[in-house]
């Protein structure tokens, strides 16, 4: 079986083998943040520097994320601006010590949609300064086409906005966005709620998916985690088989050439 997996893709030239990114807020407590982010299997956490409160606290939540041994994504969740958002990224590459940097710019507060000029403003800042970023955008194909000219290697598109559990709105636009820039990584961020969505995602092709709120919301976050992880799983291998094509009318499973014929009268 091993001969059709391929179980890895790439972020900015490094080799990642578990498809399901996990995020770090919203947990019922720090415990069970850290026992689902480790039922996950996944290889990296995305943190955000700029929510952390109190240093107590702060303290202990980044004791507990060094802990899981997982490859920090630092994100600018948050950030409003482009001054804003390259700052905070500044930032981060200082407190984690990476050039890794989730891009988030929001753009509206009803329903926390990017800003995609601002966006692809902060973005190429940042490419400038030796950042990897992984921008949070829309489904938006032309938007994606510009983040990939100014020197993108991933991409993160929403399914639907932030925290919302709606799952791939515009699947339209997603298949169009994965057909139209085969080369780049893509990973669907935000709005999945349930593992079939995370199913639908990989089916499609996407790399991987980002989850936090369809995992931390859920009522017990440890299972979903688990839940999320095989679906991701069988996605990946529904799309590495191929799906057999569509049809209008119904075909039998079980052919009948060869088959004999019995009639009443031999009997």
């Amino acid at each position: 079986m091993k001969d059709c997996i391929d179980d890895s893709f790439n972020i900015y030239g490094e080799q990642i083998n578990s498809r399901l990114l996990i995020g770090s807020a919203l947990y019922p407590s720090p415990a069970i943040m850290a026992e689902s982010i480790e039922a996950s299997g996944s290889q990296i956490v995305t943190v955000s520097l700029r929510r952390q409160q109190s240093a107590a606290a702060g303290d202990d939540f980044w004791q507990l994320i060094k802990d899981t041994g997982l490859k920090i994504l630092p994100n600018t969740a948050g950030c409003h601006s482009v001054k804003e958002a390259v700052t905070l990224a500044q930032m981060c590459r200082e407190v984690f010590a990476t050039d890794w940097i989730k891009l988030e710019l929001i753009g509206d507060e009803y329903n926390l949609q990017p800003d995609p000029f601002a966006l692809l403003e902060a973005t190429k800042i940042l490419l400038a300064e030796g950042f990897k970023v992984l921008p949070y955008c829309t489904d938006d194909l032309v938007l994606c086409q510009r983040l990939a000219q100014a020197g993108c290697e991933v991409l993160m598109p929403w399914g639907a906005p932030i925290g919302t559990g709606k799952g791939l709105l515009n699947q339209y636009n997603l298949k169009t966005i994965r057909e139209r820039l085969p080369e780049l990584t893509l990973i669907v961020d935000a709005g999945l709620g349930l593992p079939s969505h995370a199913c639908q995602a990989l089916e499609m092709g996407y790399d991987a998916v980002l989850l936090n709120s369809a995992i931390a919301g859920a009522g017990c976050p440890v299972t979903m985690s688990c839940a999320f992880k095989a679906a991701v799983e069988a996605g990946r291998f529904g799309y590495l088989a191929k799906a057999m094509p569509e049809k209008e009318v119904a075909a039998p499973s079980t052919p009948t050439m060869g088959m004999p014929f019995w009639h009443q009268d031999k009997i």
